[in-house]
């Protein structure tokens, strides 16, 4: 199983949230600041620091030597939407969900800073391991020019999406829908019958068992609860409780299991 480890800084994304982009809470900390951008929340003294600690964890390079820096500018991470699961009219395939910044300490060690903008600024809520989100925009670009790069979060599967064309940009979306693609109205027909069932509100979205992980391993798919839809949600109560700092883990592809 791959996983890939996570801090999260304070913020709106609620455990909900989380949940839903297939991320578990685990240590506690302190939150980030907001800036006007999402490059200069990245790159902020605390935020440098934060990243400073979360590569020297497991002993992996020293804290006063990780001196991480940020590069290029952020993207835009869009995830599968529910209206376009639902079949609204004139709904996106995807929807924005947060911008990524791609940081690099001294050893080649990499992560993904999770930006969102707040009534105060943008503010990181996230910090995950590896630059996913930045390689698969970069991959969606060369593929198909001008295109929407988004993922499947139920089984981590990234695509591009360019008119009526989707393709699939790894292997988790190759098995879904092929190493030449499908059409998008052959791909909504597909998440349709996957997810219908598991949009927000639904009986599945209510049970609370994290998308599936308290049961057998082919019921693995995740609820269509995203991160808007859930610090939406949250409304002006929860979701104004500062998160904090936190090392996070999401599964991969279809061999999800619970985790201690």
């Amino acid at each position: 199983m791959n996983v890939r480890a996570r801090a999260i800084g304070a913020g709106l994304l609620s455990a909900a949230a989380l949940v839903g982009l297939g991320a578990v809470p685990a240590v506690a900390a302190d939150a980030l600041p907001s800036a006007a951008t999402p490059e200069k929340a990245a790159s902020a003294p605390a935020t440098l620091d934060t990243l400073s600690r979360f590569f020297a964890r497991d002993g992996a390079v020293a804290r006063s030597a990780a001196q991480p820096r940020i590069e290029g500018a952020s993207v835009p991470v869009r995830v599968l939407s529910p209206d376009f699961v639902a079949g609204k009219a004139g709904a996106p395939v995807a929807r924005l969900e947060f911008h990524a910044s791609k940081a690099v300490a001294s050893d080649g060690q990499t992560a993904s800073l999770w930006t969102v903008r707040q009534a105060g600024g943008w503010q990181v809520v996230n910090i995950a391991t590896g630059d996913d989100e930045i390689r698969y925009a970069a991959q969606g670009a060369r593929a198909l020019p001008g295109g929407v790069v988004f993922r499947e979060p139920q089984i981590d599967a990234w695509y591009v999406q360019k008119g009526a064309k989707v393709l699939p940009l790894d292997e988790d979306a190759v098995r879904a829908v092929g190493k030449n693609g499908t059409s998008l109205a052959a791909y909504r027909d597909r998440v349709a019958t996957a997810y219908a069932d598991k949009l927000p509100g639904s009986p599945y979205a209510q049970k609370g068992t994290a998308g599936g992980y308290a049961t057998p391993p082919a019921a693995h798919e995740e609820p269509l609860v995203t991160t808007a839809s859930a610090a939406a949600a949250a409304g002006a109560a929860a979701a104004l409780a500062l998160i904090g700092t936190a090392a996070w883990r999401r599964r991969r592809a279809a061999t999800r299991q619970p985790t201690a």
